[in-house]
């Protein structure tokens, strides 16, 4: 249960009465009446009303936010080893774990291979 005064964003319109869905309101009271379906009363700045939403119609703007900034931080790590043809921290990012592949690209960054080593790999990827 959210608490009064919370910034939320409207996720959906269960039951269909023209909700701002996107917009961002505030909680402003709690609907206790056991017979009704709606849980909180929420207040949108934007379109100037009031309305009653069950809990599933919103989601704190905090959650969602951050929610966003993951997905943001994945696909820049994915054009990133696209761009650098990592393939490792593609395969990583794209299975789920984050963390320990910063640390491991850091190192793989630091060792350089010499020109040899370098045409060899690359000789034997393009034969394959």
């Amino acid at each position: 249960m959210h608490h009064l005064g919370a910034r939320i964003m409207i996720v959906a319109d269960a039951f269909e009465q023209n909700l701002p869905v996107g917009e961002h309101g505030y909680i402003i009271a709690y609907d206790r009446n056991a017979d009704n379906a709606f849980d909180y009363v929420i207040r949108v700045p934007k379109v100037n009303r009031n309305f009653f939403v069950p809990s599933g119609d919103i989601e704190l703007e905090e959650s969602i936010l951050k929610l966003e900034a993951e997905r943001i931080e994945r696909e820049a790590l994915i054009d990133y080893a696209l761009a650098t043809h990592n393939e490792k921290l593609f395969k990583h990012v794209m299975n789920g774990g984050l963390d320990s592949v910063v640390a491991e690209e850091e190192e793989t960054a630091a060792e350089l291979l010499s020109q040899a080593d370098f045409i060899k790999q690359v000789n034997l990827r393009a034969w394959i």
